[in-house]
Parts: C-alpha cells; structure tokens; sequence
C-alpha cells in the first residue's frame, strides 16, 4: 500500500472570542486549489487500496444483498383520479421506472418516466419533483446529476412521451403544486446559500424568465416549503424557522390571486396547516409543547379552536385529512402510533404490531377514500404495505419485500433501556441473529443521530443481515436530541444540552457491554450530524468503542457555524447556537471533533465526503482526517470522497449495495471478524 496520505499544513488562524485557533488544514475548503483536488484523489486511492485486499469479502457481502433483493419488483399501484400508478425496478437497471394505466391490472402499461434513461451519462442522478397534472395529461418532474441539489425540472407530454420546451433550472427539494386548471406549477428556489426562499409561479408553454416572483422570504433563518392540500383546493406555502414558522394560501381555482396569510409568526411558536372540508387543520405547539391539533373555519384560517389537546410526552408530529377522516401520527414512549380521528374529534388507535416498528402514511393520494395505504417495517420486519379499511379496522397485505434466500424468523429484536449519566432512561433497540448468544462474546454496532428532533424509527435493512449472520448485535440508539420522547427530549439534546446527545449514546455503548448484550468490540456509526455524534463520542471515550463509521460527518462545527456565508450556517444556529458569541462559543468549542483531537490512538475510523455536498462541505471530513493523520499516526483512518455525488453518495442502487459492503468490510475487517 501506498504511504497514508498527509495532507501539508499552511499556517492559517481562525479570530474567536475564545482565542486565536490555528487551523493548519483550512485550505482544504477552497475547492479550487488544484492541491485540494489532488489530496482528495490521493485519499481515495489510498483507501482502494486498503480495501483491495479484501475485495473477496466485499465481493461476497454484495453478493448476498444482491441474492437477498428481489431486482425485478414493483410497486402495488395505487389510484388517483383516472389512473393507477406504480413504480418498478428491473434487474439489472439501477433506477426506478413509473408508469401508470386505467386499471389496477395495465397499471404498467403507459410510461411516465424511467430514470434508467434520465440517468445516462449521468455519474449521479437524483429525482425531486414527480408531480401529475389535475388534468392528468402533464408530468412535472425535476432532477439532480451531479448531487449539488440544484434541481431542473421538466414539463413531460405523457401522451407524446416528449418534455415541452419548458425548462426551470436552479430549482429546489422545497415542493411543487399544480393549478386546478392545470395552467400554472408553483416551485421554489434557493438563494445563494441553498436556502429554500422564494415561490415562483410558471405558466406552462412559456420561458422561465416569464415566471411570476410571489413571495420571498427574507429572514435567513426560515426555509420555505410548498404544496397543494389532499382536497387540491389550497396551494399551501410555508416559510418556517427551527423554531417559528408562519403560512399563506392559494386558492388552486384561481391561481393568480392574492395569497392569504393563516397567522402571523411569533417568536417559539410553529405551526402546519391543511384543509379538512369546511374547516383548515393546523398542527401547533401553541401552548403546547408537544403539540395540539386545532381546527379553524376556511373563512377565518387564524381562528384556531382546540380540537385534539396537548398530551405531554405524546409528540404529534402529522395529521392527515381526508374527507371523512384524519389521521394523526405522534410519538410515545419512543414508538411510532398512527391515529384514527372523525370530525367529531373520536379518536382511534391504528394497531397493527406490537414490536418496536416504524409505521408511516404510505401513498394516499385519494382525498375521499374509505382505506388508508400504511407502510410499516421493524427490525425484523421487511417493508409491508397495508390497506386498512377505516369502517372496521380491518386490514390487507397488499406487499412485503421478498428477500429471497432469508430466513426471518431466525432474527429476534427487543426494545431495551440505557441509564444515561442523569439517570435518564434512552431507549435503545436490539436485533441479532436468534444462535448469537447473549454472553459478551458478539461483537456489536451502535448505530445513532440525534438532532434536529427528527425521530428514528427502527427500520429494516437487507444488508444488515450480513452482520447479523456473522455474529454480530446491531443496535439503534435514541438519544436527546432526537424526538422519539416528546418536545423536551429534543431540548434537552439541543444547544446548551448537547452534550447530552453524545454522553446518551455512549450510555448506549456501556449498556451493550454491561448487560453482555454484546462484548467489547463496539463500532460506532453515524451520518451528517450523527457523524457529529461519532466524532464527539469517540474523543470523549476514545478506547470504548473499537472501530466507527462517520458519513459525511458534520465536525467542524465550531468554523463552519462561524460563517455566514456558508450554505445553511444562519438556520442552524437555532439547532446549534452562534459560536460568534458565547455562551455558545465555548460549549460549541468543548465538543466540536474537529476542534478536540487528541494525541491518542482512536478507534479505527471509516470516514466518508461527497465533493459536491451543499449540506456538510466536503472539507470538513477532509479537514478531520488530515488533523487525526497528523495527530494520532498509530489510528487507522481511511477517507473515501465520492467526487461526483453529494451528501445522500452513490444513487444508483447497485452502487449503493457496492458502497455498503465496503463498509460492512470496513467494520469486520478493522475488527478482527
């Protein structure tokens, strides 16, 4: 093998309040430094060739995902208006293909778009947008090739098979909405730092440049979001912060009005709306901090009455409108629940397992409809689709991913708790394969996120099950900072507590230990701000945990919340804080990985970047490489920067199989297995 990349050092100082902060690496953030590009491939060679030695195991970990999927699949269709839609995939192509028919049984028979042929000459290619017109003779769908999220969307003559001369560039993943008349789509763009930030609306059969600006958002703190209502009679446009949000409407029968306002922001206090009949739903922590579902008339959208109240701990995180119903998701007690509620506000429970599972609203684009689509998986679980008649809870399995070759029975999954350094109880979920004793003798990955309150549900994974063959224990962690235990855990895990996300997961680790759950090779893994998580943990506790895996990890948290300029740095500081003053300084400054490396051997280290990543920039793992090179030479660090891809890697299914069993490989080989 090649001698471990080093990166040159330049002398560079960062002016903080805390002090003067050298940063030798901080020329890796000028992407048009040929020396930055040159170190980049340097790395990436280096890690072919690490992993060159073991491509037979990587060869057979892809190799069993690929014998476990079922590449030739497709989607139950589902009906909208005049048609039945369905996606597929073909083995041997990497990318979806949809279409649509009259019927349930032809509803393969016209195509609508197949990204296999969207993608050619593409290294990269990510579909957005993918909405039908009301008249149902348009399709509007949008693009991604190099994984910028700078997204151009089309206008496709379904009948024809032909894309009008219309094209929008420079659009974003912030939503699209059709006109009842199917005259106008509104979209949205972004602003220098890829903020989502002002609503446009197009008539079809003109040029962009002939596009009507109606609205922007000017506080840098708030993104702004766009859709059409179930009942397609509201175009709904939101610009919301981290902490506030505020709303206006379109009537989608009359494109061209003046929008209407549903309540103006207020400082803390956010809120979602949709239409329920003669009525708007908005979902609002308005003196609620876990959320209150209320209902206000259509003639006065700021008039809200209480009609599902606060439950504490109970997060209401959706509710969906139909025309004789609702359906309100919240977490409990870490656990995804979906609820039936009638106009009446009689509420009822969705049950349909009892393990720890993830349970979401699948396609339903039907506003009147007398059964709901839901897609659930656990741990153990793979993706199943189920129609429930609302009239008598009575279900059907429309689908579960086949995974061929697979026994399932033969995984067992438990919900467990963590003590964390408080006394506070994290929940913590477990599978392994059902002969791997629980005695201390199995190895173990730890997997977790915890931050901006997104909750992660415990998920199926076919590629797991070549660790759990192995002998391994996988375990998803749910600490603060996350939402799976309401409003306040997510508080408690956030700015000046954050600490406590990285301080939970660790208690994480110490109970698959302690409990000889597993023994005391733990790997630790985590992507974007989880990769925070790994970088944290692993100076906290660097000789816990045996190996980690980072993806495109936030790290240079400190610098990066420091400047402006940079791609979604003023939205976060409701997340993170403003390093530029304290308190925040010195709190950021005391966990930051990038910031904290130590002279001391750390866990092996699997760290992954994407060049074009507008979300975690490229050099921020570069950069903590570099310094973990430099300051710890006995670790083993391997960096893989994907040179075409953004923040979400590889999009072509086989290259997203391939890219997970180098990690897989990563781990079992950097941990003895």
């Amino acid at each position: 093998m090649s001698t471990k990349p080093l990166a040159p050092r330049r002398a560079h100082q960062h002016a903080r309040i805390t002090g003067a902060t050298s940063d030798p690496y901080a020329w890796l953030s000028n992407k048009d430094d040929p020396a930055t590009i040159s170190y980049l491939e340097t790395e990436n060679t280096f890690a072919d060739e690490w992993f060159a030695p073991h491509n037979e195991l990587t060869d057979a970990i892809f190799t069993e995902i690929q014998t476990r999927t079922k590449e030739d699949d497709s989607a139950p269709p589902v009906q909208k208006g005049g048609y039945w839609y369905t996606t597929r995939t073909i083995a041997g192509s990497a990318y979806a293909i949809h279409s649509r028919g009259l019927t349930r049984d032809t509803a393969q028979t016209t195509l609508l778009l197949d990204e296999n042929i969207e993608a050619v000459g593409h290294n990269y290619f990510s579909l957005n947008a993918f909405e039908i017109s009301p008249d149902e003779n348009l399709l509007a769908w949008s693009s991604d090739t190099d994984g910028g999220e700078h997204y151009t969307l089309r206008f496709r003559d379904i009948s024809l098979q032909t894309d009008l001369a219309d094209v929008i560039t420079d659009t974003t993943w912030g939503g699209t909405a059709w006109s009842n008349d199917s005259k106008y789509l509104f979209y949205v763009t972004p602003d220098e730092a890829m903020r989502p930030h002002q609503v446009w609306r197009h008539e079809v059969g003109t040029q962009q440049s002939a596009d009507i600006l109606i609205f922007t958002e000017s506080d840098e703190r708030f993104f702004v979001g766009i859709e059409l209502s179930r009942s397609e009679q509201w175009i709904i446009v939101e610009s919301a912060s981290k902490t506030s949000s505020e709303s206006w409407l379109i009537d989608a029968k009359n494109p061209t009005s003046k929008m209407r306002i549903v309540a103006k922001r207020q400082i803390d206090i956010e809120y979602t709306v949709d239409h329920w009949g003669e009525n708007f739903v908005v979902v609002t922590n308005l003196d609620a901090q876990d959320f209150q579902v209320c209902i206000a008339p259509t003639s006065n959208p700021s008039a809200w009455a209480t009609f599902v109240p606060h439950t504490a701990g109970h997060r209401i995180v959706d509710f969906d409108c139909f025309a004789e119903f609702g359906v309100m998701q919240r977490w409990v007690d870490g656990q995804q629940h979906l609820y039936l509620v009638d106009h009446n506000a009689l509420i009822r429970d969705v049950e349909v397992a009892s393990e720890p599972h993830e349970i979401e609203m699948d396609s339903n684009p039907q506003f009147r409809c007398e059964t709901i689509r839901i897609n659930m998986q656990s741990l153990v679980m793979p993706p199943t689709i189920i129609d429930y008649t609302v009239a008598d809870a009575s279900t059907v399995v429309l689908k579960r991913i086949e995974v061929p070759n697979v026994k399932l029975g033969d995984y067992v999954a438990t919900r467990s708790w963590a003590i964390a350094t408080d006394g506070t109880r994290i929940p913590l979920d477990i599978v392994r394969h059902r002969d791997t004793p629980a005695d201390g003798t199995a190895p173990a990955l730890l997997y977790a996120y915890g931050s901006y309150e997104l909750s992660t549900p415990p998920w199926f994974s076919t590629a797991r099950l070549s660790l759990l063959d192995r002998g391994w224990v996988w375990a998803l962690a749910h600490p603060r900072g996350g939402g799976e235990m309401g409003r306040q855990w997510y508080t408690d895990g956030k700015l000046l507590n954050k600490r406590n996300t990285f301080t939970d997961t660790i208690a994480c680790a110490r109970f698959l230990a302690d409990t000889k759950t597993s023994g005391d090779k733990i790997v630790l893994r985590g992507g974007s701000a989880g990769g925070l998580l790994v970088g944290a943990c692993i100076n906290f506790e660097p000789s816990l945990f045996q190996a980690a895996v980072a993806e495109v990890p936030f790290v240079d948290v400190v610098t990066s919340m420091s400047d402006p300029s940079l791609p979604l740095t003023i939205t976060e500081w409701e997340e993170w804080g403003d390093p530029r003053v304290e308190p925040w300084a010195s709190y950021m400054l005391s966990y930051s990985p990038y910031d904290n490396v130590q002279r001391v051997r750390y866990p092996a280290l699997y760290v992954t970047a994407g060049l074009n990543d507008p979300r975690v920039s490229y050099h921020e793992p570069a950069k903590w490489v570099a310094r973990l090179r430099h300051d710890s030479p006995t670790t083993l660090v391997v960096l893989k920067c994907e040179m075409g891809a953004g923040h979400g890697g590889p999009t072509g299914r086989y290259e997203r199989w391939r890219d997970e069993a180098r990690t897989l490989t990563f781990i079992l080989v950097a941990t003895g297995q």
